[in-house]
């Protein structure tokens, strides 16, 4: 007979089968609470890389006007720092502080959400120290190889890396495909796209929390830089 099973009458009765009604409902509700809270995770997730995937729009409208793309994202740095210290105060700023509630982690309760502020420092370095193409690709790479991988990871990832804080092998190569994909299509060069790339997913890889999207972009375009220039 195996652990956890009894005979009643010509039947074996598993473990579920022999709890109390009161105590089945309580395992229900427990695996519905966890469903919850991984549903709202990844919800969480969603919100925060839509909001990593629109920065990807940001070369386009520096090919159209360099300046005024530029000063919008400054503009938008302060304007975001100014509502978040609003919502901190118990002031809420319309759908701003929606948005930063919808997008904060766990670890973010009661703390300035400083992920929108270093996504918004990372694209304007990104545009005003790099010439064309590491600048694109560096903000490609944040919205893409980041955003992305961020999401494939919390969604399909499996296999956990050592030493990167919990990242995923499946979310790591998504990282890499997505900057190779944006780089080769910047440049028209497959292998110069690919050491960008190779260089991408070791840089999101690690456990920088919310500095990566200081650090990743500026070690993407540095690494473009050397390639194409």
């Amino acid at each position: 007979m195996g652990n956890g099973e009894i005979w009643h009458g010509n039947r074996m009765l598993s473990d579920l089968e022999r709890i109390s009604p009161m105590e089945k409902s309580l395992v229900i509700a427990a695996g519905r609470t966890g469903l919850a809270r991984f549903s709202g995770k990844i919800e969480t997730e969603i919100v925060r890389k839509s909001i990593h995937i629109l920065v990807g729009i940001v070369p386009t409208l520096a090919a159209v006007n360099l300046q005024v793309t530029s000063t919008l994202l400054g503009f938008g740095i302060l304007f975001y720092t100014y509502c978040e210290l609003l919502r901190l105060r118990g002031y809420e700023v319309a759908l701003v502080s929606r948005v930063t509630a919808l997008a904060a982690r766990r670890r973010d309760a009661g703390r300035f959400v400083l992920g929108p502020v270093t996504l918004g420092m990372g694209a304007l370095f990104s545009l005003l120290v790099f010439p064309e193409p590491a600048a694109s690709i560096a903000i490609y790479a944040l919205a893409f190889g980041d955003g992305l991988s961020s999401l494939m990871g919390r969604l399909f990832g499996t296999v956990r890396i050592p030493y990167t804080g919990g990242k995923s092998l499946e979310g790591s190569l998504t990282c890499f495909l997505a900057v190779w994909v944006s780089a080769y299509g910047r440049t028209g060069d497959p292998a110069g796209a690919l050491a960008v790339a190779g260089v991408a997913m070791v840089a999101e890889a690690l456990p920088t929390r919310d500095l990566d999207n200081l650090i990743l972009p500026l070690v993407v375009g540095l690494t473009a830089r050397l390639i194409f220039p």
